[in-house]
């Protein structure tokens, strides 16, 4: 057991492990079993984590439902030469999860602020996907309803940078099945779920070999999807001349589009946007 102590009026910001507890680093270990207080998203789920530690500090449940009221009297602790740390479920506070308000209240009240690295799940994913990481985009988890999602898969279709989402497993052969439309056959794309743990899963394939009926839904996922390829550019006559017939005949937009960019090679970002307003 370390002697380390928790500096007075500090909010460490602690990533926890998304499975395999052994990923907890040393000095996270020090910081929860030396704090004052920790601030959980859900205290049932840190609880355990805390008695794994042997850790004494005191549970507080900071979600997104309470965040703007229980922000304030942490903050009034941490004033009062309180130490804290914040913890999301899993791997790394503010990744698609809540805590932005008590940080930023901490960084305006000049209270230290301090990280501690650790895991997290999109940039494991991102390390066995076996993509361009140098540049990425992180969506975090798509809109649950099924035309917004479709939208914001439009429009992330046309994105050349990796991209990543998170996903539940009860939406997840849902967006397969949205990926499949909106993506070219030949895209490649990695789902990974239960990252760490014992049944640990990572499938990587073109998306025509994407069949959402054999996902398992079990588990939380990370989807991540190779960035559409840079194409020249197809001029806008050209594009209304496909399009304009299409759209007329009742032909949807999504559709539309895909059809422009296989037959023309048209980005898709750019014929969707080209149909989106020929539509208006």
């Amino acid at each position: 057991m370390s002697d380390w102590t928790a500096e007075p009026s500090t909010l460490y910001v602690v990533a926890t492990p998304i499975g395999n507890l052994s990923d907890l680093s040393v000095r996270a270990h020090d910081v929860l079993c030396s704090v004052t207080w920790v601030a959980a998203e859900d205290t049932r789920h840190t609880r355990k984590l805390m008695a794994h530690l042997g850790s004494a500090a005191n549970l507080r449940s900071l979600h997104r439902g309470n965040e703007a009221r229980t922000t304030s009297a942490l903050i009034r602790s941490l004033r009062s030469g309180a130490s804290g740390a914040l913890v999301s479920d899993a791997g790394t506070p503010l990744v698609s999860d809540p805590g932005r308000w008590l940080v930023e209240a901490a960084l305006r009240e000049g209270i230290a602020v301090v990280p501690l690295p650790g895991p997290c799940a999109v940039v494991a994913a991102l390390s066995v996907a076996g993509l361009d990481a140098a540049r990425f985009v992180f969506e975090g988890f798509l809109p649950a309803r099924a035309p917004a999602r479709r939208r914001r898969l439009a429009e992330l279709a046309g994105e050349t940078r990796t991209w990543a989402v998170y996903e539940a497993p009860h939406r997840i052969r849902a967006l397969a099945q949205d990926l499949k439309v909106e993506l070219e056959a030949d895209r490649q794309v990695v789902w990974v779920r239960e990252l760490s743990k014992q049944h640990e899963q990572v499938w990587r394939g073109p998306v025509e070999e994407l069949d959402p009926e054999r996902i398992p839904e079990l588990g939380e996922f990370v989807v991540v999807v190779e960035g559409a390829r840079e194409e020249v550019g197809i001029p806008d006559e050209t594009l209304d001349a496909f399009l304009g017939p299409l759209l007329e005949a009742g032909v949807g937009v999504r559709t539309a589009a895909a059809l422009a960019r296989d037959c023309l090679g048209a980005t898709h970002k750019a014929a969707y946007a080209r149909a989106l307003a020929l539509k208006r």
